[in-house]
């Protein structure tokens, strides 16, 4: 299963952005949310509004245990 959070509009430009997506690709949900969260880039306080928007969907529609998700994919366009 594979859920997703999409944020349109950004203020903030595409490559600030890259990353901060770079540091959280490939980690589990909890440890990319510790990572955000410590980071001093204002694209990382976005980007963690979109990762808990992601979680939510997962726990509310999926059913998901939240201890299992991880971050597959992160696109910034």
């Amino acid at each position: 299963m594979e859920i997703s959070a999409k944020l349109s509009n950004a203020p903030l430009s595409a490559q600030k952005a890259r990353l901060v997506g770079d540091q959280i690709r490939g980690l589990p949900v909890e440890k990319a949310l510790n990572t955000l969260k410590f980071s001093t880039k204002k694209a990382a306080t976005i980007m963690v509004k979109v990762l808990e928007s992601a979680v939510a969907n997962a726990e509310h529609n999926e059913s998901a245990d939240i201890d299992e998700l991880f971050v597959s994919t992160v696109f910034v366009n």
